[in-house]
């Protein structure tokens, strides 16, 4: 908190005001439900062995499960998947070669202990297996010792992102590869594997919606539905890939996170009508492990609103997507720093509590000003986030905006807050930036708490409140 301080001294901030921000009584009837494992964890099929072996894997995903009173849904999957066969007779979980620790393989076979692994995991899990191979027995096979090992399977995937296999994937028939083309191979896979493990697919898998699409799949799938349980899409909002430039004031913009996550209401509402469920099932900032802009304060926030839009959206799920570890800008942890983007993964959850059951959105999504409320099961107003996306990069003005809010429930006095911050949103923890949140809580490389948060104090007359929130910073307010 002393350099924060320290900072704030050398750099002008100036006030600006905000209309005032009403706080329905009750949830209002556009309140969307927020699903247990909201905010869950995917990762990399491959390097999935080497996560489960490190502390800071199991030490964050116990912070979350505190946070929400339920442990993270985990994917377990990516394109690796999609190179993976299974042998039966492998000692160990997984076996490859790479020239460099930070490589992903080519290739590469599991073995049965890669289920032992994803059984000891304590929320549900989503197992990823390979489709683009055409191995359809090799892949039966896997599924089964799956369905036999693991207690918390959830579903299983057949394929990863399939609109991107190329010309000579062995799957791809000889009139080509399109949306059709592989409609009716999701088909005939699910068909075959489900008399030996059930309707337990979770299908689509896609990345580049709109012409890849839950909605176009369905008819697709005929009969199949019956063995779907999950609809998935992969989102992510900017791509680093092979050069692309990324940009965090982008990424972090409200305005245009409420705009880009609309997008994706079609698909839920699609697989609502089907009684299915719709997941974000491989998400982050930036394609191809991130770019710069993914270990930043800004991806932290951006987490925030993302997850919260989604969920008004008919999201049930986001699977944040962990990658090759050492070779990683987006993840939320590795071997020796819980990352920037942790923290507003932390944050959201503790915003939405292990009492949230439903949350809206109380601004019009044209600003830069993120407001919500979440609501208890009653439709008892809880909390309050305050998120000022404008991106302040560190030098210059910071403006701090002024936040009336009208309508909070209970006798006059004060309420607590508690704020997360850093000294700009590029900051970043594995290059010293400090974030924190109620001032004092940060996190070790093994991904324990260090530190305490302190909770601010808002006065509250008749209802009403005005809390400040500096460009990019965070505050939730309790009700």
């Amino acid at each position: 908190m002393t350099s924060t301080l320290a900072f704030l001294a050398r750099v002008c901030i100036f006030l600006v005001g905000v209309e005032a921000v009403s706080v329905p009584s009750t949830a209002p009837s556009s309140a969307a439900s927020v699903d247990s494992a909201l905010l869950s964890i995917s990762l990399e099929f491959f390097t999935f062995p080497a996560y489960a072996q490190l502390a800071s894997t199991t030490n964050c995903l116990a912070q979350l499960t505190t946070l929400r009173g339920t442990s993270p849904a985990v994917r377990i999957g990516g394109t690796t998947q999609d190179r993976a066969t299974y042998d039966s007779s492998l000692s160990t979980a997984v076996n490859y070669t790479v020239a460099s620790s930070t490589d992903a393989p080519t290739s590469l076979t599991f073995g049965p202990s890669f289920f032992t692994l994803a059984a000891a995991l304590k929320g549900p899990v989503t197992i990823g297996l390979n489709r683009q191979l055409d191995e359809q027995g090799n892949t039966q096979q896997a599924a089964v010792k799956a369905l036999s090992s693991m207690s918390n399977l959830y579903a299983i995937e057949l394929g990863n992102e399939p609109e991107f296999y190329a010309s000579g994937s062995p799957i791809i028939p000889s009139s080509g590869w399109n949306p059709t083309t592989d409609g009716a191979s999701q088909k005939a896979w699910q068909t075959a594997l489900a008399p030996s493990v059930g309707n337990i697919f979770q299908a689509a898998v896609y990345l580049q919606y709109p012409t890849w699409s839950t909605t176009n799949l369905i008819p697709l799938l005929g009969s199949a539905i019956t063995y779907t349980k999950t609809f998935s899409g992969h989102s992510y909002p900017q791509s680093a890939c092979n050069g692309a430039s990324t940009n965090l004031q982008s990424l972090m913009s409200h305005s245009g996170i409420v705009s880009y996550t609309k997008q994706y209401n079609a698909e839920a509402a699609a697989g609502r009508a089907q009684g299915k469920t719709y997941v974000l099932g491989d998400t982050n900032s930036a394609t191809c492990g991130g770019g710069g802009i993914s270990p930043t304060f800004g991806a932290a926030l951006w987490i925030v609103d993302y997850v919260l839009q989604a969920a008004l959206n008919g999201i049930s799920r986001l699977y944040f997507h962990q990658g090759t570890i050492g070779n990683c800008q987006y993840c939320f942890w590795g071997r020796y720093t819980t990352a920037a983007p942790f923290y507003g993964a932390y944050f959201v959850s503790q915003f939405l509590g292990t009492d949230g059951h439903t949350v809206s959105m109380l601004d019009d999504g044209t600003g830069t000003l993120a407001t919500y409320a979440v609501f208890s099961a009653s439709g008892a107003p809880l909390r309050v986030l305050v998120l000022n996306s404008a991106y302040f990069n560190g030098t210059g003005s910071r403006a701090a905006t002024s936040v009336p809010l009208s309508g909070l429930p209970g006798a006059d006095g004060t309420r607590r807050a508690l704020r997360m911050s850093a000294l700009s949103a590029a900051a970043r923890v594995d290059q010293s930036g400090n974030v924190t949140i109620g001032g004092g809580l940060t996190f070790t490389g093994d991904c324990v708490s260090a530190g305490t948060q302190v909770f601010e104090s808002v006065s509250v007359q008749s209802g009403q409140a005005t809390v400040s929130v500096l460009a990019s910073e965070a505050l939730i307010v309790f009700l």
